[in-house]
């Protein structure tokens, strides 16, 4: 289960992280009210879990309360890869010296933790990952010994190593008290007050959650079909394309999403709008002539029967464009 970034900044700051004052809104008030109170620029951002915010106009950097009331007048409401936006977190602005980035992560290929880290910090981690490996530096971790963390602070500059390295053992304490799969900053800020974590991503476990509260679960579902789904005992999480998947258990679903985005790709279409294992369905088997006279007998105008699936994934890219 993915955090909202304030509910990832809260966590953060419960095991002693660093971060800057910040007050979660429902309305433009509630933002003038945390900027007025602080005084000074602040940091209006729209709480959505999914990237591309600054891009969108959902992350905004105001002088005054004022600003910051129309800030998040303007935010709220606004969709952003069909996310709508409900709240804003307002944080206290600061001088950055350098950005930096961390992250802890499970490593499945490898079967083991991962942390990484790089001077590249607020930029798009993946994006340096593919075109400048070398600035990525790499440490595995034991679960069982915990981090190195002199080693992952060596990606940073000498002179804030000491310091990196004692929020590096923070989050990794953040990373396994929580039940994490993921805890991510970025960016992570060298300031004149010191290191400070600007920007947290952080997604939980789902196979821990008999460890969490319901009401936990309950306020960082933000998105109604995810919750229903999870009543139902569905997997569905929202992405951000137009291709509908529906699929038969993770790995398959997992890899139809991976087909259709490369369809989609080369079609010129949006990929997968969602990722939903319903578990047992078998189009192919023992029965799979019966199963598809069954399909072309029902003539539904909204099924399409094809034969594999490069051909549905382009079929599916088809069909999204000619939608509009």
């Amino acid at each position: 289960m993915d955090l909202f970034e304030h509910e990832a900044r809260d966590l953060f700051e419960k095991h002693g992280v660093p971060v800057p004052r910040g007050r979660v809104a429902a309305d433009p008030g509630g933002a003038r009210a945390a900027a007025a109170a602080w005084g000074g620029p602040v940091v209006v951002k729209a709480q959505v879990k999914t990237g591309g915010r600054g891009k969108a106009g959902g992350v905004r950097v105001v002088p005054t309360a004022d600003d910051a009331e129309q800030a998040a007048d303007d935010i709220l409401g606004m969709d952003i890869k069909g996310h709508t936006v409900h709240r804003v977190l307002v944080t206290e602005a600061g001088e950055i010296a350098e950005e930096y980035y961390v992250s802890f992560l499970l490593d499945r290929a490898a079967r083991t933790f991962l942390a990484m880290a790089s001077v590249e910090g607020g930029t798009d981690i993946e994006e340096v990952a593919a075109s400048r490996p070398d600035a990525l530096v790499r440490v595995p971790v034991n679960p069982l010994d915990g981090v190195d963390a002199a080693s992952v602070a060596a990606a940073f500059p000498a002179g804030v190593r000491a310091e990196a390295a004692e929020v590096v053992e923070k989050l990794w304490a953040v990373f396994v008290a929580e039940d994490c799969t993921l805890v991510e900053v970025n960016p992570l800020a060298s300031t004149p007050a010191g290191i400070v974590a600007l920007d947290g991503k952080i997604t939980l476990d789902d196979n821990a959650a008999f460890r969490r509260s319901a009401s936990f679960d309950e306020a960082s579902g933000s998105e109604a079909l995810e919750r229903e789904a999870r009543a139902k005992g569905l997997n569905y999480v929202k992405l951000d394309g137009d291709i509908g998947v529906i699929g038969n258990g993770a790995g398959l679903v997992m890899s139809t999403l991976d087909v259709v985005a490369a369809a989609a790709a080369e079609a010129g279409a949006r990929g997968p709008a969602n990722f939903l294992d319903i578990g047992v369905v078998r189009l192919d088997g023992n029965n799979v002539t019966e199963g598809r006279r069954i399909l072309a007998e029902a003539a539904h105008p909204l099924v399409t029967v094809v034969a594999t699936m490069d051909d549905a994934a382009r079929e599916a890219a088809k069909l999204a464009i000619a939608e509009g």
